[in-house]
């Protein structure tokens, strides 16, 4: 067992460098995520759901929604206190976003990472997404045309925005 442990952290010296990435905790955040993901089709199997495939329409309501969830949940004032912990503000970054710097070391600063990533996080929120159409698809789809109603007005109001800032200058 020793000689897992020492590869493991030369591998990590190596891969690091002076560079402080929590490698060990992006490890347990994979670990958690494929467990997830294992025991929701481990569960689905056993009641029996139906794993049908997923047709244009509900894949692209799926992609809207999975932006949208995403950007909600790693750049929106009013999530802001589910990633204070991990988080520190830093500004705003957008319109109606927030920039926040990750804080901390190991499991906090892995998890700051990850929740600030629209990228990373989307992964994540797919999977959730997924699970709903397994498990609950009339419900999941009406939060999916929620979000994807809520992403259409965003790219509404930032196109109104700009014909504004046009129309006075």
């Amino acid at each position: 067992m020793n000689a897992v442990v020492d590869t493991a952290r030369r591998q990590k010296e190596e891969y690091t460098g002076d560079a402080d990435r929590p490698l060990g905790s992006y490890l347990a955040t994979l670990a958690v995520y494929g467990l997830t993901t294992g025991a929701l089709a481990l569960l689905a199997r056993r009641r029996g759901a139906s794993l049908h495939s997923i047709g244009p329409g509900d894949l692209a309501l799926m992609t809207v929604t999975t932006h949208k969830m995403s950007r909600l949940m790693a750049k929106d004032p009013v999530t802001s206190p589910l990633r204070a912990p991990f988080t520190r503000y830093a500004g705003t970054g957008g319109p109606a976003e927030l920039s926040e710097e990750v804080r901390g070391h190991g499991v906090r600063h892995a998890v700051g990472e990850l929740i600030t990533c629209p990228f990373c996080v989307s992964q994540w929120v797919a999977t959730a997404y997924a699970a709903g159409m397994v498990f609950a698809p009339g419900a999941t789809r009406l939060a999916g045309a929620t979000m994807t109603a809520v992403a259409g007005s965003d790219w509404l109001q930032l196109v109104y925005a700009r014909l504004q800032r046009s129309a006075v200058g």
